[in-house]
């Protein structure tokens, strides 16, 4: 379906006008679309960062409205807790979250789902009583609320950072601290749009860290995230020099020590109070198989130091 929009503005990028103009369309879609050609200016194609003028022609060819119906899947979940409100889950490494271009099934919402299909009725399809994320590659402890209060109230917790989470993270190098603060602003990187990186006009992001074990070339850490950035932990610990053993993005291609297909990141503990009695309640996942032969390879060759 084609639709023409006439420009009332000066100066507006052209994703976010049309964005505005087609709540239909998330900000991410209009740019796939502007960059397929599919949406013009004048009959031109131009960047998703045109800047427009009034009195100019938006042409947007609509594609047809896709199933958003996301299917339930009868994968099997390790709860660790679950009750009325919330169901606390240790995420393996390989499963993404939630569905997304390029990741439909298989994820974490298609199995809660089939297991609790209550959830599709919380916050929508697609992030079905999603609160917070992990990466696809990191293993641990993730919650999901049951009910659309419950959901609210976990996600304000969140936003209030009255939540503690704590991860276990095997390093390139020793720091030079055995603790320490991390306080480095986190955005968007402007050389790789894919990629987040510690830039001044960045989102404040604080990550606390302390050496459990030191090895030869590689250190094991506690971290503790007090603000919830894409990819915090992986970026503060690059950007302190010492990225997380087999992250590709930020770190080494190639781990220098034997790696499953994932990176040495782990959710190990999540606590939350409960949004029925205000109980706090204290999730633990224990450190993966995989995760504990690489450790114990490397306790085996080097001896850690304390």
């Amino acid at each position: 379906m084609m639709l023409e929009l006439a420009v009332n503005v000066d100066n507006q990028r052209l994703d976010r006008f049309v964005a505005d103009a087609l709540p239909s369309l998330s900000r991410t879609e209009v740019q796939r679309l502007i960059k397929a050609g599919e949406i013009r200016v004048g009959g031109a194609t131009v960047r998703p960062s045109y800047r427009l003028s009034v009195g100019e022609t938006i042409s947007v060819n609509l594609p047809p409205p896709r199933d958003r119906t996301i299917p339930a899947e009868p994968i099997p979940l390790d709860v660790i807790y679950e009750d009325a409100d919330l169901v606390a889950i240790h995420k393996p490494a390989g499963m993404v979250v939630h569905p997304a271009h390029g990741s439909e099934r298989g994820t974490l919402v298609n199995a809660a789902l089939a297991r609790w299909p209550e959830m599709r009725r919380v916050s929508g399809e697609e992030r079905a009583g999603v609160v917070h994320r992990l990466d696809k590659d990191t293993s641990g402890v993730l919650v999901m609320g049951k009910t659309p209060a419950a959901l609210k109230a976990l996600q304000a917790q969140f936003k209030a950072r009255t939540v503690t989470k704590r991860y276990v993270a095997l390093v390139e190098g020793i720091p030079e601290s055995s603790r320490g603060v991390i306080d480095a602003p986190i955005g968007r990187d402007p050389r790789q749009r894919k990629r987040m990186a510690v830039i001044p006009q960045g989102r404040p992001a604080i990550t606390h860290y302390a050496v459990a074990e030191m090895f030869a070339a590689h250190s094991l850490l506690d971290v503790e995230p007090l603000t919830g950035r894409t990819h915090q932990i992986r970026v503060h610990l690059a950007w302190l020099g010492h990225p997380v053993v087999g992250d590709r993005v930020y770190g080494r291609r190639k781990p220098g020590i034997p790696l499953p297909n994932r990176i040495f990141l782990h959710a190990a503990e999540l606590q939350v109070d409960s949004p029925s009695t205000g109980k706090r309640l204290i999730f633990l996942a224990p450190l993966p198989a995989e995760l504990v032969a690489v450790l114990d390879d490397l306790r085996r060759a080097n001896p850690p130091t304390w």
